[in-house]
């Protein structure tokens, strides 16, 4: 390929990259606007797990940076499908077709897996994490803890749970395309045991009963993804063995 040629590619990716980046934006943008009209609604189940406590805002702008926060982090998790997409599109002409069916099968399971970590981390974690957190230490002060803090701490809470969720819909693409074994992924279970105690002492706070409610789905989640790999691997080998039996028939 020319210099000339060359140059035009990567113009022609560049303005790709750009079309899809606006479009990205936009998704974004109209998740944190419908997370701002229906902010009172999204507080209210965000303070659920704290319904207990009394929250304070010290500085003027507090309230303010709270509500942009939960709309923002709101907007990207309603306009993940698309952003999703965008991304897959973008590095779709690199990818063979068969890749190609693998990515836009495991589109919705991205989205459900994520969902369902932040459900988990709604519903298993939080409660138990934020009474842990307000009543340690209770008998020397009592917590009235800032509104930002409390937000701010969930949300990346449910953020990171939902993606360490993905990690079996990872593990399926990956071994479906060729590139992760599930041979490796079994002879290194001693080492994924190790990493996902550690994951669940940075994701949540020094509680060891936290830690172990986290680390204790990691490690089936690691097993889960053993299995489809484990099926993803095997149909990939088997219509590999099919087309070269096609090819040499023909």
């Amino acid at each position: 390929m020319s210099e000339p040629e060359q140059k035009l590619t990567l113009i022609g990716h560049l303005g790709e990259l750009r079309v899809r980046l606006t479009w990205s934006a936009v998704a974004v943008a109209v998740g944190v606007a419908v997370c701002f009209i229906f902010r009172n609604w999204i507080f209210a189940i965000l303070q659920a797990p704290a319904s207990y406590l009394e929250f304070q805002a010290i500085d003027m702008t507090e309230n303010m940076n709270a509500i942009m926060q939960v709309c923002f982090i709101g907007g990207i998790i309603i306009a993940m499908p698309v952003l999703i997409y965008h991304g897959i599109m973008f590095v779709a002409p690199a990818l063979s077709r068969q890749e190609k069916k693998g990515v836009f099968i495991i589109i919705p399971w991205i989205t459900i897996m994520f969902l369902g970590g932040v459900v988990f981390g709604y519903f298993m974690l939080a409660p138990w994490t934020v009474w842990f957190l307000s009543t340690f230490g209770s008998d020397f002060a009592t917590t009235f803890p800032r509104i930002s803090t409390y937000i701010g701490f969930l949300t990346k809470l449910l953020l990171l749970v939902g993606l360490v969720f993905e990690m079996p819909v990872l593990a399926t693409f990956l071994a479906r395309i060729g590139i992760l074994k599930p041979q490796w992924l079994s002879s290194k279970r001693g080492l994924a045991i190790i990493i996902c105690f550690v994951a669940a002492a940075i994701i949540t706070p020094p509680d060891p009963i936290t830690q172990l409610l986290l680390a204790i789905p990691l490690i089936l989640l690691y097993e889960m993804s053993i299995i489809l790999a484990r099926v993803a691997y095997r149909r990939k080998q088997e219509a590999a063995a099919r087309k070269a039996a096609e090819e040499d028939e023909g």
